[in-house]
C-alpha cells in the first residue's frame, strides 16, 4: 500500500478536537485493532488541521505510547511522522474511498 509523508508548513495550526478512542478492527465483535509489528493497542483522535486559511477534519491513527498526557479537546498538538495512505473499496456495489492518516505520536504544543 502507498505510504505518502505529509508535511504540515510552519504556518499550520492543529487542534484535537474529540479524547482519543480505541480503533475497532471488528465492530461485530468489538475487537480492537492493534499496530502489525508492536502488537499496541491503536487509537483514533479527530483533529482540525487549519492552514492557509482553510480548515480541514482528519482522524489519525497512533499508538498508544504515541498519546500524550493531558490530550483533551481543544490542545494544540503536532503529529509526529504523519503519513496519508489513499484506500478505496467496494462495499454493496457502491465505492467507498478516502485517506488514512496514521502518525507515531502526537505531541502538545504549548
Amino acid at each position: 500500500m502507498t505510504r505518502i509523508r505529509v508535511g504540515l508548513l510552519p504556518s499550520a495550526v492543529m487542534m484535537a478536537g474529540t479524547m482519543p478512542a480505541p480503533k475497532i478492527k471488528d465492530p461485530a465483535t468489538g475487537e480492537i485493532a492493534t499496530d502489525r509489528d508492536s502488537g499496541e493497542n491503536l487509537y483514533t483522535v479527530t483533529a482540525m488541521l487549519m492552514e492557509d486559511g482553510r480548515a480541514e477534519i482528519m482522524k489519525i491513527t497512533v499508538p498508544q505510547s504515541g498519546l500524550p498526557e493531558g490530550l483533551q479537546p481543544g490542545r494544540a498538538l503536532r503529529p509526529v511522522d504523519l503519513f496519508a495512505t489513499p484506500w478505496a473499496r467496494i462495499f454493496n456495489g457502491s465505492l467507498s474511498d478516502g485517506v488514512a492518516y496514521r502518525a507515531s505520536a502526537l505531541e502538545l504544543v504549548q
